[in-house]
């Protein structure tokens, strides 16, 4: 790849990257490995960077991938996040290269795998202009495992050495609904919201189906109470500061004519506020206690904060728009009106250091954009032609904020 100096230089050098990127993305596609423990993803990873003179190093607690690369005119560090793992459930989406198992990047995770090492690639080869350090954060586990506290624990901040924590962090997320492919969009301030769990434990006493007189059925109660929940969040919070609680498991029973001893379900509870946080922990967990009272019955109700808000810094955002617009063009960034009730463990980055995660449209060719396949659906599909793109905002990013920090120490 030849090295030269300019942002145009910057995109034409990620295109020609294209096929390279494809194949790394199909790769991972095809390799989809869930949690903390990703061994033939961090494989694929290492063999994608090998020859970069990259510092690399990997987790001891987690198959996670952190490289750093040094740039040739001192400055400070930034660092680049994309992560690696997929979710337990079988694809559908029909692609060629989909893959074999109860497990699929439904996500995009392959795509921001991809795209980062493809920034790796674009800055090594563009080392000369870089005024510092990247951090290239390559991250399990952030399907509920919290991959980035991991990571933050065994030292990722810390990576280019003492006193060289970043001054920014970035992270793109690809989306194969809501934008068209190619569009960015974020927003400064809340962009996804907290994530929380409710785990529910109705404990009744099992009896023949035949005789539930004779028992305490834990089932109606807790059925009570998921109906309660949901009628709790909508009568309880304000619409312009949203909540949802969305039911995701409920187990119990083994046979039609038996009654179980326990009922269990699980919820998710997404919001944005820390005023909302403490009425939901407090009012979730009363309103199992209420219904299991007035059954009879016993109930172990525990909230558990998962992810905190993902909250972009407003300046990081906007001098990630701005570098949209420069390097691609105006109709490349949409301002995101409203923010997602998605969540993010980046958001523990970003708490850490001033950041931004940016969307990026990944809705296949000929879909509306409306009405595709959402991410973590089996049927998700995205438009690989991000890639290239993917690569080059990443690489940009470094690079400009790198710079803007010299010529503000410099000044």
């Amino acid at each position: 790849m030849t090295v030269t100096t300019s942002s145009a230089s910057l995109t034409d050098d990620a295109g020609a990257l294209t096929g390279e990127l494809t194949r790394l993305r199909r790769t991972l596609h095809g390799i989809p490995e869930v949690g903390l423990q990703l061994p033939r993803t961090q494989e694929a990873v290492l063999a994608a960077l090998d020859g970069l003179p990259l510092e690399i190093t990997t987790g001891t607690g987690l198959s996670s991938v952190t490289g750093v690369l040094r740039g040739a005119l001192p400055g400070p560090t930034v660092l680049l996040r994309g992560d690696m793992d997929a979710l337990p459930l079988a694809e559908r989406s029909g692609l060629e290269f989909a893959a074999p198992v109860e497990r699929m990047h439904a996500c995009g995770h392959d795509l921001h795998t991809t795209m980062l090492a493809g920034a790796a690639q674009l800055l090594s080869a563009h080392r000369d202009r870089l005024a510092g350090d990247v951090i290239f954060m390559f991250q399990p586990g952030e399907e509920g495992y919290d991959g980035a506290g991991r990571m933050l624990e065994e030292g990722v901040l810390d990576a280019a050495g003492p006193g060289r924590r970043p001054v920014a962090a970035y992270a793109l997320h690809v989306m194969s609904h809501s934008w068209p492919a190619g569009v960015f969009t974020a927003r400064g301030g809340p962009q996804m919201a907290s994530s929380n769990v409710l785990s529910v434990t109705v404990r009744g006493a099992g009896a023949h189906g035949s005789s539930p007189h004779k028992g305490k059925d834990p089932i109606p109660p807790a059925a009570e109470m998921v109906g309660a929940l949901q009628t709790f969040v909508t009568r309880s919070f304000d619409v312009f500061d949203p909540v949802v609680l969305t039911v995701g498991t409920f187990h119990a029973g083994t046979a039609t004519n038996i009654i179980p001893d326990t009922a269990r379900f699980e919820a998710t509870i997404r919001c944005f506020s820390a005023e909302n946080l403490e009425r939901l922990r407090a009012g979730t967990v009363a309103v199992c206690q209420g219904i299991a009272a007035a059954y009879g019955v016993e109930v172990e109700a525990v909230f558990s904060e998962q992810y905190p808000v993902t909250v972009n810094d407003r300046a990081e955002t906007d001098f990630a728009a701005h570098t949209v617009r420069e390097l691609l063009g105006e109709e490349r960034y949409a301002p995101m009106d409203n923010p997602s009730l998605g969540a993010e463990d980046f958001s523990r980055v970003i708490e850490a250091v001033p950041g931004a995660m940016v969307f990026l449209g990944a809705t296949p060719l000929g879909a509306d954009p409306e009405t595709a396949p959402s991410n973590h659906s089996p049927l998700a599909v995205f438009d690989e032609s991000v890639l290239p793109d993917g690569a080059a905002l990443y690489a940009e990013l470094a690079l400009r904020r790198l710079e803007a920090e010299a010529g503000a120490g410099a000044a």
